[in-house]
């Protein structure tokens, strides 16, 4: 009892004195900054907080380390003719040489008075100051060997998990964190890399297939602001920001291929976190067989696309592959007899041929007046991003109408909800009715990995629900393929990295805006009624789709329940 009341006065102790010099640092930092305000004062010049200035690496450099802290300044931006510096007493030799210096190449210094702590922070940052030779082009290189190299050994979660623990372990650099993390992401086929940091460890998570996996690795809290810092240069970002968000983008070079990824930094209560979308080119080389659209399906969207003129709107939750479906629309239209432009936020990918714009709402280049700018520019087909508002949905249906063919994505849960969505925006109905001509829904389903599959024995109850389910089920199908049907389940093996899924593809519903169709939307466009003469059209749902492609094996049973609700058999 002795041993523990010592032991607990010995920690509070520790506390105690770790809370004061955080304090008295505190109360220095302070006074220091009063002091460098009075000079500011005396001298003429405006006073500085260097501990809210953002620095720019590459003016950093404009002045060599050295020479920097003999006159205790640094260079903060430069910005055309201007230069902005801090500097803790400009009216030293030493500094006025480098002010001097500046003036002779018909630069214009714009000197402030900062304090000795904080320009020695700012000095910190000389260490990410490229080397002559090796500029930062914000973009990394990962050779193919070392990429083969890593894809042996980072095929399942644990084993990434252990060449981290190894890497942290031996003190890697920044660079050989960044080149596990991107390569584990790539060997898994990951859509996204999660860095989050933990009060006493590092979690980096891979989304995959649609679903995140945890690589829980204790990676020294040092080695990871190293990274951070190294993803912030590479993404053109500030690197002494860590209290508010940032955007950015590189690009990485395997092999012959250039992926881009798309980054986001976030101040979180344990440091910064970092989100990295990989955008791979290859995913949107996708042909129109390659979607996962049955016969039927695809016959009904060639025709569609066929049309010279009227919207085919594409409708489903974020991340459900609605924009991966659109540009293997565009990829199939294109030739060199029509215009196609794009207005898009933001352009992931970029597409050969065709004309893309990106929105800018600080610069007032939004969907609305993008879209308007668009139509003067004599288009054949053009993709809106996303409708979400009045003006947007109103240009692009009259585009439709008037000789353009339009694609464009909606948020809703299925293709009936479209309609009333876009008459909630304030879409006339006598104008949906003419302009649209397909509405799909679409979601993503994970596909069962071919080589650890194993075949679910199917109940007689399941057997009669399968039955009702085909009697039910719309004649436009075709049965044949479905004879021989069989379920599975996912298992596990190396090949899919344990998981038991690899890959995703698309289950679609697709609703056609026939003469029926326009009709009613005249009368009532409310949901029910229009999924009353959907079913009389024949349509498939959903959901309906997923099951088709499971008794195919494609995917489970389970992963079309995760991904649509749970199944409704028909009685």
């Amino acid at each position: 009892m002795i041993f523990y009341a010592e032991s607990a006065i010995l920690k509070w102790k520790m506390a105690l004195n770790s809370d004061t010099k955080r304090k008295l640092a505190q109360i220095s930092r302070e006074a220091e900054e009063r002091d460098a305000k009075k000079r500011a004062a005396s001298l003429g010049y405006p006073y500085i907080d260097l501990s809210a200035i953002p620095i720019e690496i590459d003016s950093l450099a404009l002045v060599a380390e050295d020479r920097a802290k003999a006159a205790k300044l640094a260079v903060l931006a430069k910005k055309r003719q201007k230069v902005e510096i801090a500097a803790y007493n400009p009216q030293t030799e030493e500094a006025q040489k480098i002010l001097k210096e500046f003036d002779a190449q018909h630069l214009v210094p714009e000197v402030s008075i900062g304090s000795l702590s904080g320009l020695t922070n700012i000095w910190n940052f000389y260490q990410f100051v490229h080397k002559e030779g090796e500029g930062i082009t914000g973009k990394i290189k990962i050779d193919s060997e070392v990429l083969s190299g890593f894809s042996e050994r980072l095929n399942t979660l644990n084993k990434i998990k252990a060449e981290l623990q190894n890497a942290s372990e031996k003190s890697a650099g920044a660079g050989q964190f960044l080149e596990i993390f991107l390569a584990a992401a790539l060997t898994l086929h990951a859509s996204d890399i999660h860095l989050e940091p933990e009060e006493h460890f590092i979690k980096f998570r891979l989304r995959i297939d649609g679903l995140l996996h945890d690589v829980s690795a204790s990676i020294k809290k040092d080695d990871y602001n190293f990274v951070i810092s190294r993803i912030k240069l590479l993404s053109g970002l500030k690197l002494n920001i860590h209290q508010s968000s940032q955007d950015g983008r590189f690009t990485t070079d395997i092999g012959k291929k250039e992926i881009e990824l798309r980054v986001s930094i976030l101040p979180s209560e344990y440091g910064e976190t970092a989100v990295l979308r990989i955008l791979d080119p290859e995913i949107i080389k996708l042909e129109l067989k390659d979607l996962g659209l049955r016969a039927d399906d695809l016959d009904l969207v060639q025709a569609e696309l066929s049309r010279p003129n009227g919207m085919i709107l594409n409708t489903g939750p974020t991340g459900s592959g609605k924009t991966t479906t659109l540009y293997a629309f565009l990829l199939h239209v294109k030739n060199s007899e029509i215009k196609i432009i794009t207005i898009e936020n933001p352009i992931e990918y970029r597409l050969e041929g065709i004309e893309q714009t990106q929105i800018d709402e600080e610069a007032g280049y939004t969907f609305e007046n993008g879209l308007r700018a668009i139509v003067r520019q004599d288009p054949d087909i053009i993709l809106v991003g996303e409708i979400r508002d009045y003006e947007t949905a109103e240009i692009a249906m009259h585009a439709s109408l008037t000789g353009h063919l339009v694609f464009s994505t909606l948020h809703t849960n299925d293709s009936f909800g479209a309609i009333p969505r876009l008459v909630d925006l304030g879409v006339k109905a006598s104008v949906i009715g003419p302009s649209l001509n397909l509405i799909i829904a679409q979601r993503l389903v994970r596909k069962v990995c071919e080589h650890c599959r194993a075949k679910v024995e199917v109940t007689p109850e399941l057997k009669d629900k399968i039955r009702r389910f085909f009697n039910k089920l719309s004649p436009r199908v075709n049965r044949e393929q479905y004879k021989e049907h069989a379920l599975y389940k996912a298992v596990g093996c190396e090949a899919c990295g344990n998981i038991g899924y690899k890959g995703r593809i698309a289950i679609f519903e697709l609703l056609k805006v026939d003469d029926q169709m326009e009709e009613l939307i005249h009368k009532d466009a409310s949901e029910v009624k229009i999924k009353e003469v959907a079913k009389a059209q024949n349509i498939v749902l959903l959901q309906q789709d997923g099951i088709l492609k499971s008794l195919l094996g494609v995917t489970t049973l389970e992963e079309v329940v995760r991904i649509s609700g749970p199944i409704e058999w028909p009685v």
